[in-house]
């Protein structure tokens, strides 16, 4: 496992010249010009090279299962104006992703992607690495295999290639539309960065003893859904958990107030404690303005616990975390997170 500026790297370092791999985009596109002979290279100032977004499930509504009372509503969690709000938080957790297509071949886009994670501790208001853990980062090309015909053998059984064309779930090949290999490779990428963020989680929940603010889930995995220190805090709501009536309640929750505590649970996660929080006003804005989801372990009180997590998550609201433009629902914390993990990628 290699190292480079105290960054531990899931990539192992070989030493053969003609397949050294890359580090850079520019070298990732040239390391493909030998290894897929047939591939074309692209333009790196034009709209392909640019990093690609996340592949978004489509938006969906499902009915809350309240554990809190008998219906969704909205509770004050904020005190009243001018008392001071503290939060417990020690640590942050976040990862980054970039994604870029920067060859073809014959039609099928050839994706090359950084995946990182880390987190920052707090101490005396300053945000530092995390110490026990080194930041984690991935450097990996994700090929649909099956559609590439002149590839160098040793790339091919190379274990930090993923393959983008295996079968789904019923057996099938995904399409050879290069939309939909990209989707595929986003996926992928989606799951790799998802896998360093719950590594250090894990960690975190052995070592540690105070509470860790992750940025997304923490249903992935039983240590983090179960531990009393890990707290997901979701910031897009493609799954919004608000059908009938609980619709009204969630997009009319006023800042500095919760709804309901529900249980969310699937065949793939582990099941959690989930409440939304409203972080600033949404008057004249997206109904989903400030709006996030909490997700913790289930506990004996669960009213009183919801309380106190929603009312440490307001009190991250200051500073803001400008000039992301997802200020209204990030905290400065995941902000340093993401610009330290950008600077060392």
């Amino acid at each position: 496992m290699g190292h480079r500026a105290g960054v531990t790297s899931t990539d192992s370092d070989r030493g053969d010249n003609e397949l050294s791999w890359p580090t850079s985009i520019h070298a990732a596109r040239r390391f493909i010009m030998r290894a897929v002979p047939d591939s074309s290279p692209i333009d790196l100032a034009g709209d392909e090279a640019q990093p690609r977004a996340r592949a978004d499930e489509p938006p969906v509504l499902n009915a809350p299962n309240v554990i809190e009372g008998r219906k969704l509503k909205a509770i004050r969690v904020a005190p009243s104006r001018g008392a001071k709000l503290e939060s417990q938080f020690a640590g942050f957790l976040d990862g980054v992703q970039d994604v870029r297509i920067v060859n073809h071949s014959h039609g099928i886009p050839i994706v090359w992607a950084t995946v990182s994670a880390a987190i920052r501790v707090r101490h005396n208001r300053k945000l530092t690495a995390w110490e026990k853990r080194a930041p984690a980062v991935s450097r990996r090309y994700y090929l649909p295999l099956r559609y590439l015909d002149d590839i160098n053998p040793a790339l091919r059984d190379d274990p930090r290639v993923v393959d983008t064309a295996e079968t789904d779930a019923s057996g099938k090949f995904p399409s050879r539309h290069p939309a939909a290999l990209l989707d595929c490779a986003i996926q992928k990428v989606q799951r790799d960065r998802e896998d360093l963020e719950q590594t250090l989680a894990e960690a975190w929940c052995i070592e540690e003893s105070e509470p860790l603010y992750v940025d997304g889930s923490i249903a992935a995995s039983a240590i983090t859904a179960e531990s009393p220190i890990t707290i997901g805090v979701v910031k897009s709501h493609r799954t919004l958990y608000a059908d009938g009536d609980a619709f009204r309640v969630v997009v009319g929750l006023e800042s500095g107030e919760r709804s309901s505590v529900f249980r969310v649970s699937s065949q793939r996660r582990h099941a959690v404690a989930s409440w939304y929080v409203r972080l600033r006003g949404a008057s004249g804005r997206d109904a989903l303005f400030g709006l996030v989801r909490v997700e913790a372990a289930e506990s004996v009180d669960l009213t009183a616990r919801a309380d106190e997590i929603s009312r440490w998550i307001i009190a991250e609201g200051a500073p803001l975390a400008l000039p992301d433009g997802r200020w209204d629902k990030m905290t400065y914390g995941i902000r340093d997170t993401e610009e330290f993990l950008r600077a060392i990628s």
